[in-house]
């Protein structure tokens, strides 16, 4: 008897007592039997007195196993110290899963009971053991994890270090372990992986072991630690979403981590850090978390998309952190730096969002709502600078600073938006006013001044000011350049220096400098396509042939002048340039609309000015009538004109009718003969006064015109014709650019053609002239710049052939060739 095997020695006692008791196993196989056909098992599943214990296949279906896989089950029995006694086991899980299936419960507690007493009547196998362990692992997890349930939690930071439990001596198969590892029983998978490694470096180190074998182990080690570390990747990146449910797992995942770069040197492990893999995850949950924030539809609502996506996001982010400072932390020992980690995870993932955003952002309100995120909001008390974050936020010290690279694309893509969706208001205002005026012939209104005006101005002015404005909620920077952009679109608005050709731009180097009321009909006929001048180019030609083209040019000086004092005093501080840049081309406009309505009226009044100073004159005043009638219809126009640009027309304006009258007087298209001089000089001084009233009124400055009338009326209107030598002195003081071509005209139409008289007058003239030529040296030498100079010096003066006639007066033309 003492050499026999004690397995031999225990099976011989317990077929003796089977023999001595012969009703137990009866008893016991007919209980099984019985709870078999009342259990919910189907009869092929019936167990016999022949049957094997339960293989771990068949254990992990069983109820105590689905109750196992519950994560929040497996996570309270994890790092506990295993027991070898499997009684008590097995009575906690009966009595727990009794209380919702008896049936089932008993049925189990049976068969274990029947699997243990056949292990008892045979040989024990390494097998067995191994399905006795995991079987023991399994219900010791559900054990504790009823006892866990019960604790209260409490917040303290885990040690630094810590010691590892005992190695179990037999570990659990590959499957087995791989089956605790996808149930998430982290310490007892980890604890037998390690044994299964011990025992791999143990055999390494044998000489009679197999190699195949050894690879063979090699590579089941290699499969577990993938499967272990992918597991602690899945359940670091689902942490923050569930944190009730993984900061048990935390715990063992921290311990794991450190344990697993402790033996990072050891043969049987995984290459790569575990912390690095650690950290990885956490920044893949990270990026998850950030690009599932998704964005609400807005096809109901008129506010930004991305504004939504980006409130959800920052609120996504505060609610994360604080799960963080106040859960996952403390299942983390101190050297994790868990709370700056996670913050760095969720910065890096947030800064490759914002990345994906800036090409989806075409809109100017995305944009806008974009930089405002990035530069006020995301370090705001609302996100990441919360009162509920600190103090951890501020000794994590991470640089939460934006990406330069970044903000600087979404500024310029900012100021480029602007200026292109201030280019479209202003081609849709161009737009507006055809629709509203042009088109329809609509009379413009006049403000509470008395001025004619528009809305158009206001309408540029409230869009600029509305971009200035966001772009200065964001920084005063971005204030600066979306200035400089709008006044880079407002430069090109009055006119533009391409041609368009179906719908393309052709050349680039065509100048509107010379753009006039010819000019589209002369490019129509040669079949070149028009100017596109933007506005001037839109308004010349859909507004040339409208009678009340002059009024609109009145509008618009008008509104283009409020557009350039609003411009200066707005922003010529901030971007002198710029405003002086956009000043030049509004000046261009603005004189291009002066001279339009100067153009207009002169040409309206050439046909009348022609029949000034004939027969007809002399005796009709019709003409002269509607000569004066246009004048005060420009009068009136120029009434609802401001100031300076009133004057300004007035004046040029003035000048241009007087020297035309009085030009008509240089051309000898008429003689008063036989004392009707008398007549016409008393029908020029009225006529002459009736011009000076009309400009006066209008608000021209030319007063130096108005004698000019009386000095040549009274030398038309003299008796004696001696007397006008008398009168040339105040004339020629007053407009010394009159010359004797000039006064020899004067004396034709005055009737002194030729004669004794006529040499007199001359003569006096000339000598006048040359004295007055004498008299002026140094600085007051005569300018001919001067406009009070200048109403005679290009007006031309025909002569007739018999005034030439005597050889004195051309003697003294000669002798004074600019005369």
């Amino acid at each position: 008897m003492s050499m026999m095997d004690p397995g031999s020695q225990i099976h011989y006692h317990d077929t003796d007592a089977s023999k001595k008791t012969p009703g137990v196993l009866e008893t016991f196989r007919n209980s099984i039997r019985l709870a078999a056909e009342k259990g919910p098992l189907t009869p092929g599943s019936r167990g016999s007195k022949n049957q094997s214990p339960p293989t771990p296949v068949r254990a992990l279906h069983s109820p105590v196993l689905s109750g196992v896989t519950s994560p929040l089950r497996s996570a309270a029995a994890l790092f506990q110290t295993k027991e070898d006694d499997d009684d008590q086991p097995q009575k906690s899980k009966a009595v727990m899963r009794s209380r919702t299936e008896p049936s089932m419960a008993r049925l189990d507690s049976l068969l274990k009971k029947g699997a243990s007493i056949r292990r008892s009547l045979r040989f024990s196998s390494k097998k067995d053991k191994r399905q006795d362990a995991f079987l023991a692992v399994q219900e010791e997890a559900v054990a504790k994890e009823e006892n866990e349930e019960e604790e209260e939690e409490t917040c303290e930071e885990m040690e630094e270090t810590y010691t590892l439990p005992e190695l179990p001596p037999v570990p659990l198969s590959v499957m087995q372990i791989s089956k605790l590892i996808e149930m998430e029983v982290l310490e007892e998978a980890h604890l037998h992986l390690l044994a299964l490694r011990a025992e791999f470096q143990q055999e390494r180190l044998g000489l009679e072991n197999s190699p195949v074998e050894l690879a063979k182990k090699e590579k089941d080690l290699s499969l577990l630690y993938t499967d272990l570390r992918l597991k602690l990747a899945s359940i670091v990146r689902t942490s923050v979403s569930l944190p009730a449910r993984n900061k048990g797992l935390l715990v063992h995942v921290a311990r794991i981590i450190q344990e697993e770069d402790k033996r990072a040197q050891e043969p049987g492990g995984l290459q790569g850090s575990w912390m690095d893999a650690w950290r990885e995850a956490v920044d893949q949950g990270a990026r998850d978390k950030v690009e599932g924030v998704h964005p609400e539809p807005t096809n109901h609502s008129n506010a930004s998309w991305l504004a939504v996506h980006l409130g959800l996001l920052g609120k996504a982010l505060l609610e994360d952190l604080e799960k963080v400072k106040c859960e996952l932390r403390w299942s983390y020992p101190p050297s994790f730096q868990v709370f700056a980690t996670y913050v760095r995870a969720y910065h890096t993932a947030v800064k490759r969002h914002l990345g994906t955003l800036e090409g989806r952002a075409v809109e100017l309100k995305d944009l806008y709502a974009l930089l405002d995120w990035i530069v006020h909001r995301y370090r705001s008390r609302t996100m990441m600078g919360s009162p509920a974050l600190e103090p951890e936020m501020r000794l994590a010290d991470v640089d939460l600073r934006p990406d330069g690279d970044l903000l600087l694309t979404l500024r310029d893509k900012f100021c480029r938006t602007v200026q292109e969706d201030l280019r479209a208001t202003l081609d849709r205002l161009v737009e507006l006013e055809n629709e509203e005026m042009w088109s329809t012939g609509k009379h413009p209104d006049m403000d509470d001044d008395g001025f004619l005006s528009s809305s158009f101005h206001m309408d540029i002015c409230t869009k600029v000011r509305g971009n200035v404005v966001n772009a200065g909620h964001v920084d005063a920077e971005l204030e600066g350049d979306v200035i400089a952009s709008c006044l880079a679109e407002l430069k090109d608005f009055p006119k533009s220096r391409r041609r368009r050709r179906n719908d393309e731009w052709v050349g680039g180097d065509a100048t509107t400098e010379s753009l006039d009321c010819g000019s589209f009909a002369r490019s129509s006929m040669k079949g070149e396509p028009p100017l596109m001048c933007r506005f001037h180019g839109e308004f010349w030609r859909r507004c040339l042939s409208l009678p009340l083209w002059s009024e609109y040019q009145v509008v618009y000086i008008n509104s283009f002048q409020a557009l350039e004092c609003h411009m200066e005093e707005c922003y010529a501080g901030s971007n002198p340039n710029g405003v002086a840049a956009m000043s030049e081309e509004v000046t261009w406009l603005l004189q291009a609309l002066q001279d339009g309505l100067q153009q207009r009226f002169k040409e309206d009044v050439k046909p009348y000015l022609r029949r000034m100073m004939t027969r007809k004159w002399l005796t009709n005043d019709d003409d002269f009538d509607a000569l004066h009638a246009r004048a005060e219809l420009l009068a009136r126009h120029c009434e609802a004109l401001r100031p300076p640009h009133r004057q300004e027309v007035a004046s040029t304006v003035h000048l241009h009718m007087l020297k035309e009258y009085v030009g008509q007087l240089m051309k000898n298209n008429y003689s008063c003969k036989k004392r009707k001089h008398g007549k016409a000089a008393g029908k020029m001084r009225a006529q002459c006064r009736r011009i000076a009233d009309v400009f006066r009124h209008m608000g021209s400055q030319e007063n130096w015109l108005d004698p000019v009338g009386e000095h040549l009326s009274d030398i038309v209107g003299l008796k004696n014709q001696g007397d006008i030598k008398d009168h040339l002195q105040p004339l020629l003081n007053q407009y010394p650019d009159f010359s004797s071509r000039h006064l020899m005209a004067v004396l034709a139409f005055r009737g002194v053609l030729r004669g004794r008289e006529h040499q007199r007058i001359m003569c006096r003239f000339n000598q006048l002239r040359k004295n007055a030529i004498a008299m002026t040296t140094g600085d007051q030498a005569h300018n001919p710049n001067d406009r009070s100079c200048s109403l005679f010096g290009n007006m031309e003066a025909a002569v007739r052939a018999d005034c030439l006639s005597d050889v004195s007066v051309f003697c003294f033309t000669f002798v004074f060739p600019g005369e």
